[in-house]
C-alpha cells in the first residue's frame, strides 16, 4: 500500500470565495469601549470593496480567502498603528463548493423558513 505524495504547496489554491466572521478585540484601550476602533475598521472595510456587516458581536466579510484573510490583517494592522499594542481576533471561515452563497443568501434562507412557520401556524 503506497503513501499518498504530498503534494507541493504552490500548486494548491486557496478558495475562491468566503465568507468569514470575526470579532477583533484591542486589548488595554484607554477605555472599556472600543467603539472608535470598531468604526475604524468598518471604514477600512467600506474601502476594500468586500460585502461586510457588521453585528453586534463582530462583522460577517465575504470575498476571496486571499482578500479576506489580508483585508483582516490590515484591520489588525489599521489598529496597532492607533496605538494599540495587542490585538486578539477570533475569525470563524466557511467555504463551499457545491454553489455561490453569500452571507446574505444565508440570512435569507433562514429568515424565509420563519416566515413560512409563522404563516402556517
Amino acid at each position: 500500500m503506497s503513501t499518498p505524495a504530498t503534494p507541493n504547496l504552490e500548486e494548491i489554491a486557496t478558495p475562491e470565495s468566503c465568507i468569514a466572521d470575526f470579532c477583533l478585540i484591542p486589548l488595554g484601550t484607554p477605555t472599556p469601549s472600543v467603539a472608535r476602533e470598531v468604526a475604524a475598521v468598518q471604514r477600512l472595510l467600506a474601502k476594500s470593496g468586500l460585502k461586510f456587516s457588521l453585528h453586534s458581536a463582530g462583522t460577517t466579510v465575504e470575498g476571496s480567502w486571499d482578500d479576506v484573510t489580508r483585508v483582516i490583517g490590515q484591520c489588525h494592522a489599521l489598529i496597532h498603528s492607533q496605538g494599540v499594542v495587542r490585538i486578539q481576533s477570533s475569525v470563524r471561515i466557511g467555504t463551499r463548493t457545491d454553489k455561490k452563497q453569500g452571507f446574505q443568501d444565508k440570512v435569507d434562507a433562514v429568515e424565509k423558513l420563519l416566515k413560512e412557520e409563522e404563516g402556517g401556524a
